[in-house]
């Protein structure tokens, strides 16, 4: 098995782009998925991941923008000429030395030791390469949000951002939910879907700065843990039987519990950083831009692979953009759906 170190990586992935465009008649099918303002062709070989291909995305069905395209190849040994993944082989790696060095030769990249798995995109041909050592050894979280490094770099080279972060909205204007793990966007997003307000995404939205803060969808899924999955009444109203994901949570989607379809586009007013408030009702209170860009940038950054510098500057701009505030949760869902409404109708009257 070959070993890769930094001064052997762009050639190597290269080399493995080669290979996965080589190998590309040897696939049973291409799955396109529509975006905003991409057209997504992923080449992959039947299992758990062309599954989620088929249900973790929200398409963007009206998006009138003329889309660019890329393709994206899952790959494993037996497909066409596809090799055995290579072993890091440097004494030390950093994500941050990884992804400066394929920059340096206008890559992007990701590797993830435990699996051997790695990800590689070219961003002016548009053309990435997801390799495993079989077609069921990716990370546990892959399959909620597939593919989403590729995303991510992909919208990065046009100046939008994947964020980690939930949505609220009603008649098109919405507010943008940060926080670490923990913190309760979820469990806020899907009582908001409960109590009739909109959502366009809850653990990652596509955020554009071009003519204001605008989200989009891209995932459908929505995670609960099994307490606050009880606490909305969802365990009576979906009756789910499959079992819990890799963080223990149930999975599930947003047209599972969304009052009407997903809006293509939530204009967003307001930062909301919501925390376990403990008391009985909820209350929302300004935030200083410093604390709102703790909550948005520190996970979104760690999450994504590569772009860091760039995302710093991006988050550093929107929360510049918007007004930011803390909502300290209360322990009703309607009520705290209730307190979100009320306040998206003060902020935007």
């Amino acid at each position: 098995m070959p070993r890769v170190t930094l001064e052997t990586l762009p050639d190597y992935a290269r080399h493995l782009i080669t290979a996965a465009e080589d190998a590309a008649a040897c696939y049973p099918a291409a799955r396109t998925i529509r975006l905003p303002r991409l057209e997504l062709i992923a080449h992959v070989a039947p299992g758990v991941l062309a599954e989620a291909l088929g249900h973790a995305f929200l398409e963007a069905e009206d998006d009138l923008a003329e889309p660019s395209t890329c393709r994206i190849f899952t790959v494993h040994p037996g497909i066409g000429g596809i090799p055995e993944p290579a072993r890091w082989g440097d004494a030390h790696f950093t994500e941050y030395g990884f992804a400066e060095r394929l920059a340096g030769a206008e890559l992007r990249g990701h590797y993830f030791h435990d699996l051997d798995f790695w990800q590689v995109y070219d961003p002016e041909r548009r053309i990435g390469v997801q390799l495993m050592t079989s077609p069921d050894a990716f990370p546990p979280w892959e399959p909620t949000a597939p593919l989403r490094a590729f995303l991510h770099w992909e919208y990065a080279a046009r100046g939008m951002r994947l964020t980690h972060a939930g949505t609220l909205g009603a008649n098109g204007k919405g507010v943008l939910l940060a926080g670490a793990g923990g913190a309760g966007k979820s469990g806020t997003v899907a009582a908001g879907l409960l109590n009739g307000l909109d959502s366009v995404g809850d653990d990652y939205v596509l955020i554009d700065l071009a003519g204001g803060v605008t989200a989009r969808p891209l995932f459908s899924t929505l995670k609960q843990d099994p307490q606050g999955f009880a606490r909305l009444g969802l365990q009576q109203r979906l009756m789910i039987e499959s079992p819990l994901n890799w963080q223990g949570k149930h999975t599930f989607h947003i047209a599972d519990i969304a009052p009407r379809p997903v809006p293509a586009a939530l204009d967003i007013v307001a930062l909301v950083v919501p925390h376990i408030g403990g008391g009985e009702t909820s209350s929302i209170v300004p935030v200083s831009r410093r604390d709102a860009m703790i909550a948005l940038a520190p996970s979104g950054i760690m999450q994504m692979p590569g772009e860091r510098e760039s995302g710093f500057r991006f988050f550093g701009d929107l929360t510049r953009q918007l007004p930011s505030y803390r909502l300290s949760l209360g322990t009703h869902p309607e009520e705290i759906a209730g307190t979100l409404a009320d306040f998206l109708t003060r902020v935007v009257s």
